[in-house]
C-alpha cells in the first residue's frame, strides 16, 4: 500500500503514582502507565505497533510488549540521554504516524530513580554506569576532574549566564515558589499541600554555592509515565478529545551536550533550544505569543529561565524579571509547568510535564488555564520540542 503522509495526534496518556518507594519493578511500572494510556485512549494494548522509549530505561521492549500483549511490533527505537529525550520521544512518534508506518506508538518512560539508584550521587557509586551509547558517555570528560553530579553540572551550565545578567540564586527563587504553588493544588505531586515561601527557598541548604539551593533542584522519583499517538484521523473517534502534534523538532548544536553542557562558545544562552524553536516555529508557523502555556524542562530553576529566552518569551537577560513579575503564574502572561514541574510534581525524566501539556489542551489540568482558551502549548526539554494543538 502506498504511504501517504497523516496527521498526528496524541490519544491517550498514563501515569502511576509518584512516590520515593514504588515497591514494584521498573518493568511493572511501565506496564502499568502503559496500559493508563491505552485505557484512557480506549485501545487494546493488542493493537500497538511502535514503541519509543529512553536508551537508559531498564525495561526491556520485548518484556514490556509480552507484558501488555502487544501482538506484532513494526518499529522500536531508544533515545540517548536523559530529560533532553522527553519531546525527542514524541518527535520519532509523531514521524512514524506521519510516514504511515505506524498505527499507534506507544513512549514511555518507568523508573525507581529515588529507591533502586540515585541519579543526584556520585556515577561511580551507582549501579546505573554513564556509558557511551547512553547520551551519557561525555561525563567521562568530567567526573574524573570532580565535576561528578548532576547539580555540578547544572551549576557550571548556568554560572556565566547568572554573572553575565546579574541573576542571583533568589531571583530563582521565583521559578521554584511558583511551581510549588502549582503542586501544592495537584494530587498527584509529592509536594502536593506543600507551598513554599522565597524563605523557605533561601533558608534551603546549598548544593552548588552560590547556584544552586536543594529548593533548585528537581526530585528523585520512582514512577512510570507513558502516551499513545495515533492518527488524528484515528483520535477523533476515540475516548478522549484529542490532541494534535503540530510539529516537533529536535536540535543538538555543534559542542552541546546532553547533560555537561557547558562547552559550547556563548555559555549565556541554550543553544539547543534556540535551534529547536528556530526550526518548531519554522515548521508550524505559530510563535511564542500562540502560546498559551509551557511544559519546559526544569532539572534546576536557571533552566527555565534559558528556555524562555530561547523560544522568544523574553529577551536574554530579561527572564527573571519576567518569573518575577509573575509571568509564569496561572494568570499571567505565560503559565509554565501547571503541574508543579519536575521540582514540585515529579521527576520522570520530563515526561510527566509533556503530558501535563497535554491536560491543558484537553482542559483537565488540576492548574487549568481559564483566562484564556488553550489552543496551543507549547513542550520542551532542551534539545527537542513540540507544539500541541487543540484539534
Amino acid at each position: 500500500m502506498t504511504r501517504k503522509f497523516t496527521d498526528a495526534a496524541i490519544a491517550g496518556i498514563g501515569q502511576t503514582e509518584f512516590s520515593k518507594a514504588s515497591g514494584r519493578s521498573e518493568l511493572q511500572l511501565a506496564a502499568e502507565c502503559a496500559k493508563a494510556a491505552c485505557d484512557d485512549a480506549g485501545i487494546s494494548p493488542h493493537d500497538i505497533d511502535g514503541m519509543i522509549t529512553f536508551t537508559i530505561d531498564n525495561s526491556d521492549e520485548v518484556n514490556l510488549a509480552r507484558c501488555l500483549g502487544v501482538k506484532d511490533l513494526a518499529y522500536t527505537t531508544r533515545i540517548p540521554g536523559g530529560g533532553a529525550a522527553a519531546a525527542a520521544t514524541i518527535y520519532q512518534a509523531m514521524a512514524m504516524v506521519n510516514a504511515g508506518l505506524c498505527n499507534n506508538v506507544l513512549i514511555w518512560r518507568a523508573m525507581n530513580e529515588r529507591s533502586q539508584y540515585r541519579f543526584g550521587q556520585n556515577p561511580q557509586q551507582q549501579q546505573m554506569q554513564y556509558q557511551s551509547g547512553n547520551g551519557t558517555g561525555s561525563l567521562l570528560w568530567c567526573v574524573p576532574y570532580g565535576a561528578m553530579t548532576p547539580a555540578s553540572w547544572g551549576a557550571l551550565q548556568a554560572a556565566r549566564y547568572m554573572h553575565t545578567y546579574g541573576v542571583t540564586n533568589r531571583d530563582l527563587a521565583y521559578v521554584s515558589v511558583q511551581q510549588r504553588a502549582y503542586a501544592a493544588k495537584n494530587p498527584a505531586a509529592w509536594f502536593y499541600g506543600k507551598p513554599i515561601t522565597i524563605e523557605d527557598h533561601q533558608n534551603s541548604k546549598w548544593i552548588q554555592e552560590p547556584w544552586l539551593r536543594l529548593l533548585d533542584c528537581c526530585q528523585e522519583s520512582d514512577g512510570g509515565v507513558a502516551i499513545l499517538v495515533t492518527s488524528l484521523e484515528r483520535a477523533r473517534d476515540l475516548k478522549q478529545p484529542p490532541v494534535k502534534i503540530v510539529g516537533a523538532t529536535q536540535s543538538i548544536p555543534y559542542n552541546v551536550e546532553v547533560i555537561s553542557n557547558y562547552y559550547h562558545e556563548d555559555l549565556t544562552e541554550m543553544p539547543e533550544a534556540k535551534g529547536v524553536a528556530k526550526r518548531l516555529w519554522a515548521m508550524t508557523g505559530l510563535k511564542p505569543s500562540d502560546m498559551q502555556m509551557a511544559a519546559l524542562y526544569d532539572a534546576f530553576t536557571p533552566h527555565v529561565l534559558l528556555q524562555l529566552e530561547a523560544f522568544g518569551f523574553c529577551k536574554p537577560g530579561e527572564a527573571k524579571d519576567f518569573v518575577k513579575g509573575g509571568g509564569m503564574a496561572i494568570d499571567g502572561a505565560l503559565p509554565v509547568n501547571t503541574n508543579g514541574g519536575l521540582t514540585g510534581e515529579a521527576y520522570i525524566h520530563g515526561m510527566n510535564s509533556m503530558i501535563e501539556g497535554v491536560r491543558q489542551i484537553r482542559g483537565s489540568s488540576y492548574n487549568q488555564v481559564t483566562r484564556r482558551t488553550v489552543e496551543h502549548v507549547l513542550i520542551s526539554s532542551g534539545m527537542a520540542g513540540a507544539v500541541l494543538e487543540k484539534a
